[in-house]
């Protein structure tokens, strides 16, 4: 199919841009890179009136490190820019270690950081590592600007806190604190796929060994990003070993309660969710043990 009839603006300035919101409201969509929004067009699952195109907008595609270490992402750096980035490499592990998981090659090369996290597809990657990390969202309109907390952002499956006139600019990743682990698992039907289910897992010791932080945060199980905030509460001030871990796995499926499809039943992804929290924590536990574990 053919998408419905609409007016194409390309704006050169973000000012520019949220004037065009402004003006068109409800009737317009943002097309950062594409990937999710044109299909959508071409099944009629979305007619927009009008299309601002962000893709001469340069100013929103960076990369850069603030003094205090907190990793700043425009919202218009494509996927290959963040998977190939030293300073991601270095101050952001988990972004970069599940850039790669994200679609195919070809994907990354067009589709945006902002653009996946702003789509707020419950299976998407970004959104959930985004939550897991504590990251922050930069929105703007022709009104101001505010920051947002990921785990603010998403409302409900591709549902987000931003208003018509609004737009993503910028993603903050705050620097992590020394002893921290990370990991990112997910299982899928085949390579490049949407994951059944998958989770990221942020961790912190103390001096004697101790968690002192944990987050674990899942995606495919509901309507946005799914934090299992009392199974990590097993974990805090507790000395780690495989039977707490295991422990703290097993009590997840106590907060999730994910849908069935074609491609899985419930049953099945809560045996997933377990699996992959225990090989998180691992992970994550492991790499925050590791000798000359430091925040960059």
């Amino acid at each position: 199919m053919k998408p419905a009839p609409f007016e194409y603006i390309a704006p050169t300035t973000v000012e520019e841009a949220l004037g065009h919101l402004a003006e068109y409201g409800y009737d317009a969509k943002i097309l950062a890179g594409g990937q999710s929004l044109i299909p959508m067009m071409n099944f009629r699952l979305a007619q927009p009136s009008v299309l601002v195109d962000l893709n001469k907008l340069a100013e929103l595609s960076f990369i850069r490190s603030e003094k205090d270490g907190e990793l700043r992402i425009g919202a218009m750096t494509r996927h290959f820019q963040v998977e190939r980035d030293d300073l991601v490499a270095e101050h952001a592990p988990l972004i970069h270690e599940a850039m790669p998981k994200i679609a195919t090659p070809q994907i990354r090369s067009r589709g945006t950081f902002g653009g996946s996290i702003a789509h707020a597809d419950p299976a998407a990657e970004l959104t959930t590592i985004c939550v897991a990390l504590d990251g922050r969202f930069r929105c703007q309109s022709a009104r101001g600007e505010r920051w947002v907390p990921a785990q603010d952002f998403f409302l409900g499956m591709f549902t987000s806190v931003l208003e018509p006139d609004e737009m993503l600019v910028e993603i903050a990743i705050p620097p992590m604190a020394p002893r921290t682990g990370w990991a990112l698992e997910e299982a899928a039907r085949r390579a490049h796929d949407f994951a059944l289910v998958g989770v990221g897992a942020v961790v912190t010791l103390d001096a004697k060994d101790c968690c002192e932080r944990a987050r674990l945060v899942f995606f495919s199980v509901g309507d946005g990003p799914v934090e299992a905030v009392k199974a990590t509460e097993m974990l805090i001030g507790k000395e780690v070993s495989p039977d707490l871990i295991r422990a703290a796995a097993e009590a997840v499926t106590d907060e999730l309660d994910p849908s069935a499809d074609i491609h899985a039943s419930v049953q099945y992804r809560l045996h997933l969710a377990r699996v992959l929290a225990r090989r998180a924590l691992e992970k994550a536990f492991a790499r925050a043990a590791a000798p000359g574990t430091q925040a960059a």
